[in-house]
């Protein structure tokens, strides 16, 4: 059965980016690629994976930078408002309106794997809000930026299932118990 699963990294202070959307302080981190929380492990689990439109803009500028080609073989939905351009190649649907009608279409998609929900905050607060999201999967860096994109932009209620390390890494799995009342 497919979970929804907000795998993420977040600063000690609560937040993906600093108020320039940059995460130069994610990548200068001590971690252990094989380690607790592992992008590569997880993404062995995943069969469709969502993200907000500010998310994909980095990934598509990371890549740009880098030389990389597009990270995720799986289809790949983007929720905007506005045009985008897609990756040549790659399985990206741009979608917008109701949170639940796409979530059912990424289920479908997964083939009984998990979904991933790369990012943002806000994002993730929609899928609790309907009830869709059922896990929370974070990696809390030692560094603090005092502003930026909030990890989650508003009140969820979780429950913490476990704790583990990698390197400066704090890792914690929390199941969703759903939106605070």
């Amino acid at each position: 059965m497919s979970r929804t699963v907000y795998f993420t990294a977040t600063t000690l202070d609560g937040f993906l980016a600093d108020p320039d959307d940059g995460m130069d302080w994610l990548l200068t981190q001590d971690h252990d690629p094989q380690g607790a929380l592992s992008p590569e492990a997880f993404m062995r689990e995943v069969g469709a994976l969502v993200m907000g439109r500010t998310t994909y803009d980095w990934v598509r500028a990371h890549m740009a930078s880098s030389g990389e080609p597009w990270y995720y073989a799986v289809p790949t939905w983007v929720m905007t408002h506005r045009d985008a351009d897609p990756v040549q190649g790659a399985d990206i649907r741009f979608a917008s309106g109701d949170i639940a009608e796409v979530h059912a279409r990424m289920t479908e998609a997964a083939g009984g794997r998990d979904l991933w929900v790369v990012g943002g905050g806000q994002l993730a607060v929609d899928l609790a809000r309907a009830g869709l999201l059922d896990e929370i999967r974070v990696s809390i860096a030692p560094v603090t930026l005092g502003a930026g994109r909030p990890l989650l932009p508003a009140p969820i209620d979780l429950r913490l299932t476990r704790v583990d390390r990698n390197r400066a890494f704090v890792c914690a799995w929390y199941d969703v118990a759903g939106p605070r009342a």
